[in-house]
């Protein structure tokens, strides 16, 4: 971080348009991390859209949204290691 003192953050505007994109191009579980960003900052199922990975800044809740890395609403294996 010190030796970035001097850089420009990436404008969340920006971080959001490589959101989108990745998501037209296929990608699953993305999100924006270090910014809050709301809706940009969680996990979907990639098959019913429900929220499976909730992130508040630092702090990810899983809460009842997976069920055995699947998801609690639809049972759609969700990948990742947890």
């Amino acid at each position: 971080m010190y030796k970035m003192e001097k850089k420009i953050p990436t404008p969340v505007e920006t971080l959001v348009k490589a959101y989108k994109i990745g998501l037209e191009f296929g990608l699953k579980y993305i999100y924006i991390g270090n910014v809050h960003k709301g809706e940009y900052e969680n996990t979907f199922c990639p098959k019913c859209n429900k929220m499976v990975v909730e992130r508040n800044w630092a702090e990810n809740r899983l809460r009842n949204l997976m069920k055995n890395k699947k998801c609690a609403n639809c049972g759609e294996k969700i990948a990742g290691i947890y």
